[in-house]
């Protein structure tokens, strides 16, 4: 059986990882191999990154028609506008989780989401369409992390928090658990700083830093 296309539409650090994680994972017997980069520059169209060409998002709809898109880019809003653009060409898109990945079997997972090495996700976790969780985070039960979410590496993120859309958390950064009669909220598009430790619910919009976190001064 040969192997499903995946075209990265990104071509930057990220995505150079991304190309990784598609060698070790496979969709039932059949395993994924990336087709091409694909880059709005036009300085990076044409070239050859990491043995693979970078393309333009028509070129490759063209030349691999029958090939899943992952956008592979980590700021949360840019993420949607790609994902938007590659969707109107005609892309589907992949969900990409790594075999070193450690879940139960009550996790939800949106396409276009990728989880990549040496994370945990534990019991009863929604991931909406596009999220994006880098290598070893831990997710806690009850967990739900809105469309295009991005978790850095290394975040910690305890049972009955709520993401809203957009969010993105900084490496290190840890968000201590809620209840199930209030969760700990976090609201479209937060920012939450590198490091930090979240310890109640957080308004829409807003950066937080620091331990505890605060929001920083508007």
């Amino acid at each position: 059986m040969s192997a499903k296309q995946i075209v990265i539409y990104g071509a930057g650090g990220f995505a150079r990882e991304v190309a990784w994680l598609v060698e070790s994972c496979c969709e039932g017997k059949q395993p994924y191999c990336v087709a091409c980069f694909v880059d709005d520059d036009v300085q990076m169209q044409g070239k050859i990154l990491n043995g693979l060409p970078v393309l333009d998002l028509a070129t490759a709809r063209v030349q691999y028609p029958g090939a899943l898109a992952i956008v592979a880019v980590g700021s949360p809003t840019t993420r949607q506008l790609m994902a938007q653009k590659a969707a109107a060409i005609g892309f589907s898109f992949a969900t990409l989780v790594h075999p070193r990945v450690e879940r139960s079997q009550w996790i939800e997972v949106g396409q276009g989401t990728v989880i990549c090495a040496g994370n945990i996700l534990t019991t009863n976790i929604t991931l909406g369409e596009h999220v994006q969780v880098n290598v070893d985070c831990t997710i806690g039960h009850n967990a739900i992390l809105g469309d295009y979410t991005t978790l850095a590496p290394g975040v910690h993120v305890s049972g009955w928090v709520h993401f809203g859309r957009r969010v993105y958390v900084g490496t290190g950064a840890v968000i201590i658990n809620g209840t199930k009669d209030r969760p700990l909220t976090i609201a479209d598009d937060v920012v939450i700083g590198a490091g930090a430790c979240v310890t109640k619910s957080v308004e829409a919009g807003l950066t937080v830093v620091g331990v505890p976190a605060r929001p920083l001064q508007r």
